[in-house]
């Protein structure tokens, strides 16, 4: 019993650092600022940064506990926007993410050979994702 406690408190404490990363990789690429400058609420930022850190505290805790939720289909229709929005996030972060590759590969005099670092970045990806779907890893 002691056991389980200790490693569900881990197991959260873990997933709350992890969590908070991925908010603050979202926050420091000023996606929430660009959403607030899009929506003229620029009073509202803090808001808008505290509802992120608690929906990624909320979907810690659901993924730890993985419990059902009779929300019905209203509730199911608010996670689907919810996540549509967070999914959005994502791609627009990674959007900057490709922005920096131009900016690295000008400023370290990289021209020939691009193509090659992307397919090799890609390759290790992907090779590594199979690795891990392939052993088993996932919860």
């Amino acid at each position: 019993m002691w056991t389980q406690m200790f490693l569900g408190f881990l197991g959260l404490c873990i997933g709350g650092v992890i969590a908070s990363g991925v908010v603050a990789f979202i926050i420091t690429l000023g996606i929430v600022p660009r959403y607030a400058g899009i929506t003229r609420t620029a009073q509202k930022v803090r808001l808008y940064e505290n509802c992120s850190m608690l929906g990624a505290f909320l979907g810690n805790i659901f993924f730890l506990y993985q419990g059902s939720f009779p929300l019905g289909k209203a509730g199911l229709l608010l996670l689907g926007t919810f996540s549509g929005i967070f999914l959005g996030s994502w791609i627009i972060a990674l959007g900057e993410v490709v922005n920096i590759f131009s900016i690295m590969f000008r400023r370290t005099g990289i021209t020939k050979g691009i193509g090659w670092i992307i397919g090799a970045m890609a390759l290790g990806k992907s090779v590594g994702s199979l690795i891990y779907f392939g052993k088993g890893w996932w919860p």
